[in-house]
């Protein structure tokens, strides 16, 4: 097949190993939608995929026309106007605001547990090793495989310098352990995060708990042995099915009267007391640096697909500009909603001592054109 021509599918590009592909494979599966999966490995991806979309990041997604979406919240977007049944996104204000909250919350804000949790523990290093080498030459010798696994590790490693000190490690299960506990008791109500359907609020969790912390050897141990029911989500979450056995009778429907369920709110709040600040630091970043650059609206921030801003009194603290893309979609869908939802909203979030989140302005949102990201005047849509 000419490297040009559609495929006539839709084609996700990722593996198994990978946070964000984790996200999107379980949306495809709960949505209904068919797919192929390929690795990256595949001639298609380095030939079409990635001069495509300008990105080597997966996972990417090729539609049946040949249009290239890279990014899980892309993707998201694009196949929810294309598929509204088995909706992701609630239509009620409450819930539908920490949907949008949780695109920021978990997904970003367990990246950096998840990470940790894959790379501290020595027991976890052969199989995630060997996984990232399967993606990349399949049918490759364990030697091939442990040689590729290694340059990913190697990459990955670079990133961060890891603390191996015990205390260390006894922080992250503390973490892990809350947000296991908190899960569970969740589970015991609700098969989904917000009630009987699936939702962008189960989906943005996959990448911690299924591709890192539900695979790899040492956290999903952990998460078997603490979290019975939380492991059981996760397998669910892999299946097309909707409606789970252990609850045969709870409608395929989101809560009810738009309440957010207590307990997992409970989630939020964890969340949000480990992360929360980072990301409204962030936020005040962006701001200084745009003061600081006046840069032009609709102007491209940077040529990389995934940049950081930061200013001279920051030095070695740098601002996720996803973070802040995905922070305003929350606060534009929220300042879009009248004043009656806005104090619903409100109230939610003062239970939890998270209020101020909302009074957070950012100065020219970044808006995501063609795979970039770009300075615009408006509140996203």
């Amino acid at each position: 097949m000419d490297n040009s021509e559609p495929t006539g599918h839709y084609i996700l590009y990722g593996s198994y190993a990978s946070y964000y592909t984790a996200k999107n494979r379980v949306y495809l599966r709960k949505k209904g939608i068919p797919f192929l999966e390929r690795l990256p490995s595949d001639p298609r991806f380095r030939n079409y995929i990635r001069p495509t979309s300008g990105s080597h990041r997966i996972p990417q997604l090729e539609t049946p026309e040949g249009e290239v979406l890279q990014d899980s919240t892309v993707i998201f977007d694009a196949l929810e106007a294309r598929f509204p049944e088995i909706p992701a996104l609630p239509t009620t204000p409450r819930l539908r605001f920490i949907a949008h909250l949780m695109e920021l919350l978990g997904s970003e804000g367990l990246v950096g547990l998840a990470w940790r949790y894959r790379w501290f523990p020595e027991h976890n290093l052969h199989f995630v090793k060997m996984d990232f080498g399967r993606s990349f030459k399949p049918q490759g010798t364990d030697e091939e495989l442990l040689h590729y696994g290694n340059l990913i590790a190697d990459r990955m490693l670079s990133r961060g310098n890891l603390n191996h000190d015990a205390s260390v490690f006894e922080e992250m299960a503390q973490s892990y352990g809350t947000l296991l506990d908190l899960l569970e008791a969740h589970f015991q109500q609700y098969p989904f995060m917000l009630g009987g359907h699936p939702s962008i609020a189960d989906y943005s969790l996959m990448g911690a708990l299924h591709a890192h912390m539900g695979r790899d050897p040492v956290p999903l141990h952990f998460m078997q042995q603490r979290a019975p029911r939380v492991f059981r989500w996760v397998e669910h979450m892999n299946t097309p099915e909707i409606q789970s056995p252990e609850f045969p009778n709870t409608p395929i429907e989101y809560a009810a009267e738009d309440q957010v369920p207590r307990t997992f709110m409970a989630v939020v709040k964890h969340i949000l007391d480990e992360q929360g600040q980072r990301f409204v630091r962030e936020a005040h970043l962006y701001n200084k640096h745009v003061e600081a650059t006046q840069p032009k609206p609709g102007s491209l921030i940077s040529d990389e697909d995934q940049p950081q801003v930061s200013s001279d009194d920051q030095a070695g603290f740098g601002a996720g500009v996803i973070n802040i893309w995905l922070l305003q979609r929350s606060l534009s869908f929220f300042h879009r909603l009248g004043a009656e939802d806005q104090s619903l909203c409100r109230q939610m979030l003062a239970q939890i001592g998270y209020e101020d989140l909302l009074n957070v302005e950012i100065k020219l949102p970044p808006q995501r054109i063609g795979n970039r990201f770009h300075y615009h005047m408006m509140r996203e849509s």
